[in-house]
């Protein structure tokens, strides 16, 4: 299994941070790699979305099933389409003295297994993942500072 954490401390308390976080189908608005978000299903607290990102001028495509709990707060998405199918990733907020510790995890069993090692951890984890979260955590804690 292929595991990438990506965290980041925004001096922003969770609940401000979360509210930015769950919006999916605003991060293209949010997020200037993200392409399109589109949701299929939604159901409250679950929902289905079709997400489109950038890495560089690489399109990426995924379906994923987004569970939302602003309560915790926390975000978890279980991939269900599209090459990363059955990846799970879990956005977790660790309140700390100076605001919140934001870690974003992404766990993934590749369906490839002679080449799972070096595909899950050179390419998509390090190509892709780790790009793409890093910027997404990174624009967050913009908006969530204000520093637009």
């Amino acid at each position: 299994m292929t595991v990438t954490t990506t965290a980041i401390e925004i001096a922003a308390d969770p609940a401000t941070i979360y509210r930015f976080a769950s919006a999916t189908e605003r991060w293209p608005e949010f997020l200037p790699h993200y392409r399109s978000v589109r949701v299929l299903e939604d159901r409250g607290a679950s929902r289905v979305v079709e997400m489109a990102a950038r890495r560089d001028w690489i399109p990426i495509r995924w379906t994923a099933r987004q569970t939302n709990d602003p309560i915790r707060p926390h975000i978890a998405f279980r991939h269900v389409r599209g090459w990363t199918r059955g990846m799970e990733v879990e956005w977790r907020f660790e309140p700390t003295s100076g605001g919140t510790r934001v870690t974003i995890e992404h766990r993934l069993r590749f369906r490839f297994p002679l080449a799972a090692g070096w595909l899950g951890e050179r390419v998509v984890s390090g190509f892709f993942i780790d790009y793409v979260a890093g910027k997404t955590l990174a624009r967050m804690k913009q908006l969530a500072e204000g520093t637009q």
